[in-house]
């Protein structure tokens, strides 16, 4: 599995937790609040797809997984 794919799935899963914890109609609910998680995670991804700057695929790499470039080589 490749860094960009990672990214991709940590991002979705937080969007989609946060927003559990924060809209009144789901189950989990915890509190509105939570719902600035959620536009964090979307900031964060609107500049690293200006910037190229991710903090998470920063630390995947550190960890040793691959980039979608290397994989292909």
């Amino acid at each position: 599995m490749t860094t960009e794919r990672l990214v991709r799935i940590f991002a979705g899963a937080l969007v989609l937790i946060s927003l559990a914890l924060g809209a009144e109609a789901s189950p989990l609910y915890l509190s509105p609040h939570a719902l600035w998680f959620t536009a964090f995670v979307g900031a964060n991804l609107l500049q690293s797809g200006f910037t190229r700057l991710c903090p998470l695929e920063s630390i995947l790499r550190r960890l040793g997984v691959r980039s979608a470039g290397a994989a292909a080589a």
